[in-house]
């Protein structure tokens, strides 16, 4: 290995180094402080490695991966994600009967996985990424004891997340078959056999993202996982699966009619059903999965339309929407008792009157999520619309306006309750801590950056146009 490809690989020997210096230190001593030091200073080493892995890039770690301009972007918003879930999984756990320091390696693994798949560049690593990824979901998925919804909530991820990887391998092997290389890279004039091993891999793909028709998962795995573990899927895991899918598609070059009209299908009917399915959601982690699923659709309208305009968007809505949720999710946490998660509607009624910071935190990603100006996500939508416009998917830009219409009854809701009801009983109990000062500063500083992004997205725009742009 040269001395390029090490600086390279830097991030990834990062992440991969604190896991084992975690393993050995939970060997030695389990605390839960210490481990969250670990852990957070790791990643924080981790994403300066970023930076200095700058200097190599663009640099071809073998044919497995790549590391440029693209990975590094993905690399730095996976880790600054995985972070926040950390210190939110740390006020977590300390209030339950449970050992949280597997839960932290398992968010390493997790973050490695996804790093290895926004830097893919072959079958192997891609597959080897993917699994590294969903093994790890499995297992922080059922990670509370005693929990029944989340060991139900573990077997459904499992089994269905193994059919999708199925389904991506068979497609694999199909790809394999017709082209005779196992790189990312698909010709110009796709044969039948190519094009069918593409869109078994649409059909994996589909599954990860929870895209309608492949959705049946979300809602129950949102629900029965811990919060913070809840966060990180609707974040991190999705982040890292349309890294994968940008770099797929940039390979296929200007993709066949047929696969656009299956990807279109894909979003239309991901933006309908999710609006549609959360409308009348009394569960707020149900509500926001099915919100997800509508936001992925949003989402696909960009990767549809491709070329640097398409992946630029598409990077800018992770961006914004990731934030968004990691302070959705946190205002779960850091309102869920020692017994349960927070997650009914009942739980936020007299909200506002009771906990107002908590609430206009919360109040500020709804609004957020549904598009609404001066914050991010206006902004990632207004660029999805506009690239959907540009490449002539009026359909698709229809859809994107009438979900998001849908989605702002479901939204206000949520705040309408906080505002003006009445809480129900002792909701939330009494016993519900406080925020701890790392939490609120990391709440804090995470509304800042949905409010930057909603009013000055330039210099964001900037970056994601020299990385994502490049591609």
């Amino acid at each position: 290995m040269t001395t390029v490809q090490f600086t390279a690989l830097l991030p990834l020997l990062g992440i991969a180094g604190t896991s084992m210096i975690l393993m050995a230190a939970v060997a030695v001593r389990r605390d839960r402080r210490w481990s969250v030091a670990i852990t957070v200073i790791g990643l924080a080493v981790s994403l300066g490695f970023v930076f200095v892995a700058r200097s190599a890039a663009p640099c071809e770690v073998s044919p497995l991966l790549l590391i440029d301009g693209f990975a590094l972007f993905f690399f730095a918003l996976l880790i600054t994600a995985t972070a926040v879930v950390v210190l939110l999984a740390s006020n977590y756990f300390a209030r339950r009967d449970c050992d949280p320091e597997e839960l932290f390696l398992l968010l390493l693994f997790a973050t490695l996985g996804g790093c290895v798949l926004a830097a893919s560049t072959h079958f192997a690593s891609l597959f080897l990424g993917l699994e590294i990824l969903s093994v790890s979901l499995y297992s922080m998925v059922a990670y509370l004891r005693r929990s029944e919804r989340g060991i139900e909530a573990g077997v459904k991820y499992l089994i269905l997340a193994a059919v999708s990887s199925a389904f991506m391998l068979f497609g694999m092997a199909l790809v394999y078959a017709d082209t005779g290389s196992l790189a990312i890279t698909l010709p110009p004039a796709m044969t039948l056999m190519t094009l069918a091993g593409v869109a078994l891999m649409m059909v994996g793909v589909g599954f990860k993202l929870a895209l309608a028709p492949f959705h049946m998962w979300t809602a129950d795995v949102y629900e029965g996982a811990p919060a913070p573990v809840t966060a990180y899927v609707a974040t991190v895991s999705k982040a890292a699966m349309v890294a994968f899918l940008l770099r797929l598609l940039a390979a296929a070059g200007e993709p066949t009619p047929q696969l656009v009209w299956f990807m279109a299908l894909l979003a239309g009917a991901s933006i309908l059903i999710g609006n549609l399915l959360a409308l009348r959601q009394e569960n707020i982690k149900r509500l926001l999965a099915y919100s997800s699923i509508a936001h992925l659709g949003y989402l696909m309208i960009a990767v549809i339309a491709g070329g640097a305009d398409g992946g630029e968007a598409a990077a800018f809505y992770l961006a914004a929407y990731i934030p968004t949720t990691l302070i959705a999710f946190g205002v779960i946490t850091v309102l869920s008792p020692a017994d349960r998660d927070s997650d009914l509607m009942e739980d936020y009624q007299g909200l506002g009157a009771r906990r107002p910071v908590v609430a206009g935190l919360l109040t500020a990603a709804l609004l957020s999520l549904a598009g609404i100006p001066l914050t991010a996500g206006f902004v990632g939508k207004f660029l999805v619309l506009g690239t959907g416009v540009e490449t002539g998917q009026w359909t698709l830009a229809l859809v994107l306006v009438l979900g998001s219409v849908i989605s702002i009854f479901y939204y206000l809701r949520v705040i309408v309750a906080m505002y003006m009801s009445e809480p129900v009983g002792e909701a939330p109990p009494p016993n519900t801590p406080r925020v701890p000062l790392a939490i609120a500063a990391t709440l804090a500083v995470l509304l800042a950056i949905v409010l930057w992004l909603g009013v000055w997205p330039a210099p964001l725009l900037r970056v994601i146009h020299a990385t994502v742009g490049a591609l």
